[in-house]
């Protein structure tokens, strides 16, 4: 590459800044410099530096919208709006897990369009424009669920199913769980923000996999408030059953 190169593919650049965003961190964490305490704190700045660098390089007209910058409102009235989340699972980068991510998205009119992925502690890169065929389902369907705090509403859903339950870190990796084969669904009613999914939908959505609120709404993106509680992510056909037990139990 260039001294200056301009990468005029979205989803070529957008898988190319969660990539090297995924080295960055990986590079401060294993520099034994920051107990784990600061570690957190000095990727996230570190990783959020180096994404809103390059974005406003590489797409000067675009709207950015990342967890670690305050914004000021300019991309409301934009099309085009990325929206980063430069540490995905800040508590599983900083204890050495796998189970954090690098979400790297484009929105286009609310619109999670286009995105990427970055899984640093596995090497690996999900993107939306290199869609894979799903790995067949199981006989007992899985429901991946936080580790540390899953939703009253996924275990009931998970209850009623008679599907294992599949703790993990970061919202980007449970997503991605289904792309890879280790989990069905995602059933989201915590709350989170635009940034824990836009990147993470992009990829699902290519991959043909549902993507709603667990009201079966649409996900809208670029909004005023970014506060998103609730989403749902799996193949059509979990979807549709998990939608109609969540009407069925009034959730």
């Amino acid at each position: 590459m260039s001294d200056h190169a301009i990468i005029r593919d979205d989803a070529e650049l957008a898988a190319h800044l969660a990539e090297i965003t995924g080295k960055i961190l990986l590079e401060v964490r294993d520099s034994g410099l920051f107990s784990q305490k600061a570690l957190g704190k000095a990727g996230d700045q570190t990783a959020n530096q180096f994404l809103v660098h390059a974005l406003r390089e590489q797409r000067p007209d675009d709207g950015l919208l990342s967890e670690e910058m305050k914004c000021d409102g300019a991309r409301l009235g934009m099309s085009r709006v990325w929206i980063v989340d430069p540490v995905d699972g800040t508590r599983e980068y900083g204890e050495g897990r796998e189970d954090w991510a690098v979400h790297v998205g484009l929105v286009i009119d609310g619109v999670a369009e286009i995105g990427a992925v970055a899984l640093p502690g596995l090497g690996l890169v999900l993107r939306s424009d290199r869609p894979a065929p799903l790995p067949a389902s199981p006989k007992r369907l899985r429901l991946v669920v936080s580790r540390t705090r899953p939703a009253a509403e996924a275990t009931a859903i998970a209850e009623r199913l008679g599907a294992e339950l599949v703790p993990m870190g970061s919202s980007g990796a449970k997503a991605m769980a289904i792309i890879r084969g280790e989990a069905d669904i995602y059933l989201h009613s915590g709350g989170q923000y635009e940034w824990d999914s836009a990147a993470p939908v992009a990829v699902a959505r290519a991959y043909g996999l549902h993507c709603s609120r667990i009201d079966g709404s649409p996900l809208l993106y670029n909004q005023e408030d970014v506060y998103l509680p609730d989403f749902l992510i799996a193949r059509e056909e979990d979807a549709k059953t998990v939608l109609g037990l969540l009407k069925e139990m009034a959730i």
